[in-house]
Formats: structure tokens, C-alpha cells, sequence
């Protein structure tokens, strides 16, 4: 895969330097754990915390898929 390159906002979770899209995931997915940001009732939405929500356009919980979406303006 291509690697792509995460903007200042994405590189304080995921580090600066290019990686592929499926490593950029994980390492999104281990913060995500790690600061179990993960909502306990519903698994599939994700709230955010200060550096997330510059992520998320200031959304402070979103699902998976509009995570998604939502890291995609975050590269180029």
C-alpha cells in the first residue's frame, strides 16, 4: 500500500512520519484501547478525547465508520 502522510492534528496520535493506511488504522485502534476510548455499551462508537475530537472536527463521539472517514482529511 501507499503510504500516506498524517497532518500535524493526526501526527500527536499516530507519530509524523508516512506509514500505510492499514498501519495508520491500527495505530489509531491502539489508542483508541489504550485510552479506552471505546464506549462500553455500544462497541462501535468511539469518544473522543481532547486530541481525537481536533480529529473528529470537534465531534465528541462518532461510530467506526465515520472514523474512518474522518481520518481521511487528516492525510494526504
Amino acid at each position: 500500500m501507499k503510504p500516506v502522510q498524517p497532518d500535524a492534528t493526526l501526527a500527536r496520535i499516530v507519530g509524523s512520519s508516512a506509514l500505510p493506511r492499514t498501519e495508520l488504522t491500527k495505530k489509531i485502534w491502539g489508542y483508541i484501547k489504550k485510552n479506552g476510548l471505546q464506549d462500553k455499551r455500544n462497541r462501535r462508537m468511539i469518544n473522543a478525547d481532547d486530541r481525537l475530537r481536533k480529529v473528529f472536527g470537534g465531534k465528541g463521539q462518532v461510530n467506526m465508520f465515520q472514523m474512518t472517514a474522518l481520518v481521511n482529511k487528516h492525510v494526504r
